[in-house]
């Protein structure tokens, strides 16, 4: 099993790169973001996923571990192939895969192209619990408020109310984990706009 590679652009395609190691192509799928941080680093370390079927073997391209783990995870749910839990990366990240599980908003998942209702409600139920927003040994508070601040953001709620919300939360109590402070945030925005 490849599990990870470092080597040289040596050709590009939409969503896809071949890399150059030590004189060997491999063909790897990866992410909008991987594909546009191709024409500004002309060598890549990547984290792989190596699937394995009949008929081929597909390699997924990674820059961070933690999207690997995201990708993994959601490759294990029901009627979820590699293609489509790209396509989830892609289009929300994994602090938006996270948040998306943690509220249960599968809607952020039916906004995926190519995932349906029944498979966004799966994602859901089998990935509640798995999926961690963060350290929660992170002691850098700071850290963790801004990153729920840019997850927010990502939401669509505008950078000042959010971290209004976020600082309402903190003010209430400072030892919260990431996840339960976005969650407490999220929970005061959606109360604010009733």
């Amino acid at each position: 099993m490849i599990a990870h590679l470092t080597g040289s652009v040596l050709r590009r395609k939409a969503g896809q790169l071949v890399l150059n190691v030590s004189g060997v192509g491999y063909l790897v799928n990866v992410t909008p973001e991987v594909y546009q941080a191709s024409f500004t680093q002309s060598e890549f370390s990547l984290h792989i996923a190596h699937i394995i079927r009949e008929d081929a073997q597909i390699l997924f391209g990674f820059l961070e571990e933690e999207e690997l783990e995201t990708f993994n995870m959601l490759c294990t749910v029901n009627g979820v192939g590699p293609k489509s839990a790209m396509s989830v990366l892609a289009h929300l990240g994994v602090a938006g895969v996270s948040q998306a599980v943690a509220t249960a908003d599968d809607g952020m998942f039916k906004s995926v192209s190519g995932v349906g209702p029944k498979t966004a409600k799966l994602i859901v139920l089998t990935l509640t619990g798995k999926l961690v927003t963060g350290e929660s040994s992170n002691t850098s508070s700071t850290g963790s408020q801004q990153s729920v601040v840019s997850a927010l953001v990502g939401l669509g709620y505008q950078e000042k109310l959010a971290r209004a919300a976020v600082d309402a939360v903190l003010k209430k109590g400072t030892d919260l984990s990431e996840s339960e402070l976005l969650k407490s945030a999220l929970s005061n925005l959606s109360s604010g706009r009733k």
